[in-house]
């Protein structure tokens, strides 16, 4: 399957929280969407992709993190974030804003619960860069960028180095 466009910054799709995923009613659908996804977010060379960012509104999301470098796709549909503890402050960027980053803190332990492809629910816990991978995929799934959690002086900064788009505040 091909990749796909990939929503960038100021498109309406990323600000907009996604509704539960209805897995019966997609489950057809859902294979070839899936390759979509890992299609658009290897050609990116991301570690994560959410449904908002190629312009559908679902709460959906896939990550593969490469631990250690070996593959471990994941497939999230209606995840939670189910605790966190734990700070890490690191350097983050997002496909939506190419070429973008800055400094984020977020959550050093997270555990999460979703659905598979399959349509079966599991639950993991996360350290380091999935734990970052976690919070970020279901912030675009709230309706959130990276961006939205940095102190207003670093995300007027951040905007700045976007081009051309028009800042969305909420």
């Amino acid at each position: 399957m091909p990749a796909r466009r990939v929503t960038k910054h100021g498109e309406r799709v990323l600000k907009t929280p996604c509704p539960l995923v209805d897995f019966p009613a997609l489950k057809s659908e859902l294979p070839a969407l899936l390759k979509d996804m890992w299609a658009t977010m290897a050609s990116a060379r991301g570690v994560g992709l959410a449904a908002p960012q190629i312009g559908l509104s679902l709460r959906l999301a896939v990550i593969d993190v490469k631990p250690e470098g070996k593959s471990q796709r994941l497939v999230l549909i209606n995840p939670v974030l189910l605790s966190s503890e734990g700070e890490q402050k690191k350097e983050e960027g997002c496909l939506s804003l190419p070429g973008v980053y800055a400094k984020l803190s977020r959550a050093a332990r997270v555990r999460v619960r979703a659905l598979d492809e399959h349509g079966e629910p599991w639950e993991m816990s996360g350290t380091g860069l999935l734990a970052r991978a976690f919070q970020h995929e279901i912030d675009h799934l709230d309706g959130k960028l990276y961006i939205d959690r940095l102190p207003f002086e670093d995300r007027l900064k951040v905007l700045d180095v976007v081009k051309g788009v028009k800042p969305t505040w909420d």
